[in-house]
């Protein structure tokens, strides 16, 4: 669809997603699903995406077909009627889903869907992962919207599952004080096919394939500035991706300014378009000329990467803790990653695996050009400082 062209009435029925409140982002109310056959028969992924103020990145799941036949769930996305009708599709061919899985305690963007997801499954096994809390009370799982009587945790032990002849899994389980860091890592042993939610990442040279559906937010963000047209050509479409890439992963890259008030309001009075859905002409925004070399550092040949955030903030405070799950999941003979966000499947091998997370041994962040490094990381480096200052985080602990 070209960025000016309206949808059938029918289609916007089928994407609606009225429950958006409960986490608004973007897309808000109309959610588009994607669903792509990764491995013959066997392996399926289904691409939405969100976002804050057009920084939009995929959100994903995933559907494995079972060697007995019917349909496991890794990290369920919104449930819309267009995103069930596609997963019906498969139950006729394949089954019926058996089980849910929720891998992470901490993404509220992947746990919102869960019960919404489930009861339109009602006779799937809900598995989740450990340590699901709530702000500012940790409530009971059937409270925070899992259906009560199909739902448990996560053993800890894979082999006391339903599913331990296909599945391997391993539990990052890390206590922040205030709440938890969970991810659980599948692998699926017949199709050599790691999932993970989070840990690791690949960020693809050309934007995603969901995200050219609706390319409007890459336009916008593929801009100059705001006096500039939005045009509509595979250039934009990649430089506005690659711009966002670097929002979504430091938040305020360096090669990013921030206009001047009054810089900033001469320009929404020349903008040409001053419509709600390109924010009444403001864009405050100003790129230097080393993003491209920012962006490069990021996606790294596609190699697996840690996101800065968890590399700064969250897996340093256990150490080895971590190192220890990235070793269980190394063991295991996998020839591809599927991530919840970014680029899937991308081929990796345990050992890349295992090299993404050498930062926690080496105690510098894992990323080719330091010295744009330093520079990048400087908003995640600030934000840190801060919150230790608040006491809200507590300081790394030794590497090893």
């Amino acid at each position: 669809m070209n960025a000016q062209e309206k949808p059938h009435n029918h289609h916007l029925h089928d994407w609606s997603w009225p429950f958006w409140p409960a986490l608004p982002l973007y897309p808000y109310g109309r959610r588009r699903t994607l669903c792509r056959e990764i491995v013959k028969d066997t392996i399926w992924t289904f691409d939405q995406v969100q976002g804050i103020l057009y920084t939009i990145v995929p959100i994903r799941m995933s559907v494995i077909k079972l060697n007995a036949g019917g349909l496991l769930i890794y990290a369920p996305v919104a449930p819309t009627k267009e995103c069930v009708r596609l997963v019906n599709e498969l139950v006729v061919k394949h089954g019926e889903v058996k089980y849910i899985i929720l891998p992470t305690s901490s993404g509220l963007e992947h746990k919102i869907f869960v019960g919404p997801f489930a009861r339109k499954f009602p006779q799937a096994q809900v598995f989740v992962a450990p340590h699901q809390w709530s702000f500012p009370f940790n409530l009971p799982l059937s409270w925070l919207g899992f259906p009560q009587k199909r739902t448990q945790v996560l053993p800890e032990d894979s082999r006391q599952t339903p599913f331990a002849d296909e599945f391997d899994y391993a539990v990052l389980d890390i206590n922040l004080g205030r709440g938890s860091f969970v991810e659980v890592a599948f692998f699926h042993r017949r199709s050599h096919t790691l999932l993970v939610t989070d840990s690791v990442m690949s960020v693809p040279e050309e934007p995603p394939e969901i995200l050219q559906l609706e390319p409007y937010p890459l336009l916008f963000h593929a801009r100059d500035n705001a006096l500039q047209a939005l045009e509509d050509k595979p250039a934009n479409r990649r430089q506005g991706w690659q711009r966002i890439s670097l929002f979504a992963m430091y938040f305020r890259p360096s090669a990013l300014e921030l206009s001047g008030l009054g810089e900033m309001w001469h320009d929404v009075l020349k903008a040409p378009d001053h419509s709600p859905k390109a924010y009444f002409g403001f864009y405050p925004f100003r790129w230097r000329e080393h993003w491209q070399q920012s962006f490069a550092a990021l996606s790294a040949n596609g190699r697996p990467f840690v996101a800065p955030i968890l590399q700064i903030l969250i897996l340093p405070q256990a150490p080895k803790q971590v190192l220890n799950w990235v070793d269980t999941v190394a063991k295991w003979n996998f020839q591809q990653i599927i991530s919840c966000h970014f680029d899937s499947p991308f081929a990796a091998s345990p050992a890349q695996f295992r090299q993404a997370f050498t930062f926690l041994e080496n105690n510098c962040v894992d990323i080719s050009n330091q010295a744009l490094l330093a520079e990048d990381l400087r908003f995640i480096k600030e934000l840190e400082a801060n919150l230790l200052q608040r006491g809200i985080a507590t300081p790394p602990r030794e590497k090893m």
